[in-house]
């Protein structure tokens, strides 16, 4: 398998020094957190993409995702929706990034009504995103917490260009089994999201293995093809350990429960 980290973990860390931490903890790629306060997102312009793609290829590490914000279950009109997909879109583009990361966001919706309109919305831009080379991948989250609730998306979707990234914890909040959603994900699956926490009440991230999350047993659904992204939630946890030291040892935590499944 192959392993990566997300920049949500290394809060406005620069890009250059990105890619050299992860080449040099034995990560082969990156999620990109594409807000402004980081320095990559879509406002930025030609010159700089160009300069971020030099850096990952000078380092021999892969941009996994950009990782943006939008809900697209959301109500609302559909303009905004479509054009903040199109910004992130053509930044993994620019980027040379195979996929783009958003959320359901339908809040408190009628169920029926939040996948009907994520379904649209989605079909519609992936036909974009086939143009483009990338993929649009809805994860795991907020209103559809579940691999069930996510399918019921993009079932009818039905497009490839349309995809799924399982953050295994927010199943595991909603009770899904590991099994059951990996079942109902298998059949869009981008990739696998992997963190750690306390417990149901304390989310702070902690290292890989000294938490309570199932993680030997997510693993155990996967094929060697999957990649790992380990999200580490810094930016919203301020007060959790830096994550740099934590690299080496999470990555070799994951590899341990692929051998040996425990």
């Amino acid at each position: 398998m192959k392993f990566a980290f997300s920049t949500l973990g290394v809060p406005g860390m620069p890009v250059a020094d990105v890619v050299a931490l992860a080449a040099d903890t034995g990560y082969q790629g990156i999620e990109l957190r594409a807000d402004p306060e980081e320095p990559v997102h879509p406002g930025i312009g030609a010159r700089d993409r160009a300069a971020v793609v030099a850096e990952f290829e000078r380092a021999g590490v892969e941009i996994l995702t950009v990782c943006g914000y939008t809900g697209v279950a959301a109500p609302g009109d559909d303009a905004p929706v479509y054009k903040e997909l199109d910004e992130l879109l053509w930044l993994a583009k620019d980027l040379g990034a195979p996929n783009i990361r958003v959320f359901p966001g339908g809040g408190d919706q009628d169920p029926a009504e939040a996948d009907a309109t994520a379904a649209r919305r989605l079909g519609a831009a992936a036909e974009t995103a086939a143009g483009l080379g990338v993929r649009i991948l809805l994860e795991t989250h907020d209103s559809h917490r579940t691999g069930a609730a996510v399918s019921r998306i993009l079932g009818p979707v039905g497009h490839k260009h349309a995809g799924a990234i399982w953050d295994v914890v927010h199943p595991w909040l909603d009770g899904e089994e590991p099994a059951a959603a990996h079942a109902a994900l298998a059949p869009f699956l981008g990739y696998v999201q992997v963190k750690d926490v306390a417990s149901r009440d304390d989310l702070a991230p902690l290292p890989l293995g000294a938490g309570v999350l199932p993680l030997a047993e997510c693993l155990a659904t996967l094929t060697e093809e999957t990649w790992l992204c380990w999200e580490y939630e810094k930016r919203w946890h301020p007060e959790a350990a830096d994550l740099p030291g934590l690299l080496a040892p999470g990555r070799q935590h994951l590899e341990l429960l692929l051998a040996t499944g425990t």
